[in-house]
């Protein structure tokens, strides 16, 4: 029995690498889940769902967490205009640890045995997600391919096209 991961999908370069390589590469059962906390159109959803499939997903599952996003959270950053360096808004960091916490809700409730993120060793979104893992699923494995590759966005795309 192949292992299962649960893979923080966008639909992206990083997500669509990481659904390939860990599929094919590392031989795992690969349950991608998108965290929608607002701003997807029906048809984008459906168009990163079939994206999913297409990689080579054993399933996916888009979780909806726009109306807790903005309870409690975003108004917060709004009300308060919470910039940093008075002009970027915090919103996506915090928008990060949302879709995190509820992408290791998920591996937990589905038995997952490891947990992966596409995020590169450049951002504080890494950190985010790999802190969210760790706390909320403890017992599951962390992948980070893009970051533990150290892959360049043209290595990524050689890659997919190899793979079809």
């Amino acid at each position: 029995m192949s292992q299962k991961v649960v893979l923080a999908f966008s639909g992206g370069l990083d997500t669509s690498f990481c659904v390939k390589y860990l599929s094919e590469d590392r031989g795992m059962d690969v349950y991608s889940v998108l965290v929608d906390t607002g701003g997807f159109s029906d048809a984008e959803l459906k168009a990163i769902e079939e994206r999913a499939y297409s990689l080579g997903v054993k399933s996916h599952v888009t979780i909806s967490k726009t109306d807790d996003y903005y309870q409690q959270c975003l108004k917060f950053l709004v009300f308060g205009n919470v910039l940093k360096n008075n002009t970027y808004p915090l919103s996506v960091s915090a928008e990060r640890i949302f879709q995190a916490i509820a992408a290791a809700e998920y591996a937990r409730e589905i038995g997952a045995s490891a947990i992966a993120h596409g995020s590169t060793g450049a951002g504080n979104d890494q950190v985010r997600f790999d802190m969210a893992f760790r706390i909320i699923a403890p017992d599951a494995e962390v992948i980070t391919p893009i970051r533990d590759l150290r892959l360049s966005r043209e290595a990524e795309i050689e890659y997919l096209k190899a793979k079809g």
